[in-house]
């Protein structure tokens, strides 16, 4: 007689079970200061990053996290406003939080608690779940980084190339098409998954980025994290650790992953205002201390993973206020990150997009990611954009007399093929190897 196999219906119990939380704590409210909540009676078994539900039992509860603690009291940033709270208040101390990602995100908008926002229906969970808040892997046991990543914009792959597991830092003023370029990045670059982390972006803009920037052949492949400016300072925090948690679980699977965060600047506005909250002081332009510990933290997290592992390519932008790109937040993220990308407003005006200025645009990864042949066109081209912009202001006043100088006579016959070859529409795909070959013509002049 044949017996047939038993198929039980239960398949996930141990990975449900896993997350529920072993116990409950309790606590009360003590004082609400602007944005910082006082709690006592919690005990000793609380930890910076646990999570606090306040409120009675079935009528409404907010919830918040622990950034601070005395012997007396803790310290916690709620995650909405504090209307309606009073003395007395019941609290619960909860786990942190935890995202379960599995395939189905691709093509999902989801916020930092990993809930849908785009009305396609439930998120599928995944059986393995990954901490918002990790250390990066160990230095020493991480693969190097990699061979040159195809982004598909001929100024970066042949001026700033970006290698698999390298992070670069996109460097802009308001207005000057970061936005459009991450677009470009999402839809044109070599990888298996895309993860976008939209940190306290314009509501309105958010529709555009999904339909229209990043269009529907990027969002096949891409999970976007969204957490609007109006949101609380706890939850934009929360959406840039959930995006890096997000490209972690894929980077564990072996996937190649690239990520693009928008934006570090706005991270630390919401980290600065968590620290004040806390009872930091202000230091270099209200910066609270842990701002510069929250940024190479999560920063760090990005990069090669360990042998079997998969790589996260990591572009993450800064808005420089007032094109000061000596502010304490783009010299923090540019010593942190692998290289820059800089997006100068001047260029822009001048007509060329994306306006990338490739003088200021530096890439650690070279010249070994490039061949031989690969490095002399560059250095030739870079020598004769050089030769141009230092004397831009005198051919443009008619100063300069043609046969003075034999450098600058090649600069001014080769500066409008170079600026064409630097210029490329949003939806025009490139690759590296016809992108070289496009710029040894140019030098040849042909």
């Amino acid at each position: 007689m044949r017996t047939l196999p038993v198929v039980s219906p239960l398949g996930d119990v141990a990975s449900q079970l896993a997350r529920v939380p072993r116990w409950q704590r309790f606590g009360t409210l003590s004082a609400v200061r602007g944005a910082a909540l006082s709690a006592t009676g919690l005990g000793e078994s609380l930890a910076i990053g646990d999570r606090i539900r306040v409120g009675r039992l079935g009528r409404g509860a907010m919830h918040g996290e622990i950034v601070a603690f005395s012997a007396e009291s803790a310290i916690a940033v709620p995650e909405g406003g504090t209307e309606g709270l009073s003395p007395g208040a019941r609290l619960w101390l909860e786990e942190p939080l935890s995202l379960y990602p599995c395939d189905a995100w691709m093509g999902r908008a989801i916020d930092s608690l990993g809930r849908p926002l785009d009305g396609l229906g439930p998120l599928p969970q995944g059986r393995r779940g990954v901490r918002l808040r990790q250390a990066p892997p160990d230095a020493l046991r991480r693969r190097l980084v990699g061979a040159r990543l195809g982004t598909g914009l001929r100024a970066l792959d042949v001026f700033t190339p970006i290698c698999r597991g390298q992070r670069l830092g996109i460097f802009a003023a308001s207005g000057v098409g970061k936005s459009t370029l991450m677009g470009m990045l999402a839809r044109f670059v070599e990888a298996d998954v895309v993860v976008v982390g939209l940190v306290g972006e314009r509501g309105r803009e958010v529709r555009e980025f999904l339909d229209q920037t990043l269009g529907e052949e990027g969002r096949r492949r891409t999970v976007v994290v969204v957490s609007t400016s109006d949101q609380p300072a706890l939850a934009r925090r929360r959406a840039a650790q959930a995006t890096l948690a997000v490209a972690e679980h894929f980077r564990a699977e072996g996937r190649q992953v690239f990520l693009l965060l928008d934006s570090v600047t706005r991270l630390a506005h919401a980290q600065r205002e968590i620290g004040l909250a806390a009872g930091e002081p202000a230091t270099a332009r209200s910066y609270t201390p842990s701002v510069f510990t929250e940024l190479p933290a999560l920063l760090e997290r990005a990069g090669p993973g360990v042998q079997g592992e998969g790589d996260i390519t990591a572009v993450f932008t800064v808005l420089v206020d007032g094109d000061d790109h000596d502010e304490p937040i783009a010299d923090a993220v540019r010593g942190i990150l692998d290289g820059h990308i800089v997006l100068d407003r001047r260029v822009g005006e001048r007509g060329r997009w994306p306006a990338i200025d490739v003088l200021r645009s530096v890439s650690r990864a070279l010249p070994r990611c490039h061949l031989p042949e690969e490095n002399r066109l560059l250095s030739e081209a870079r020598r004769l954009i050089g030769t141009y912009a230092d004397m831009a202001e005198m051919i443009r006043l008619g100063a300069y007399r043609a046969g003075s100088d034999a450098e600058v006579d090649a600069a001014i016959r080769h500066h409008p093929a170079l600026e064409a070859f630097l210029g490329q529409g949003i939806d025009e795909r490139s690759d590296a190897p016809a992108a070289f070959a496009r710029l040894g013509q140019i030098l040849q002049g042909g």
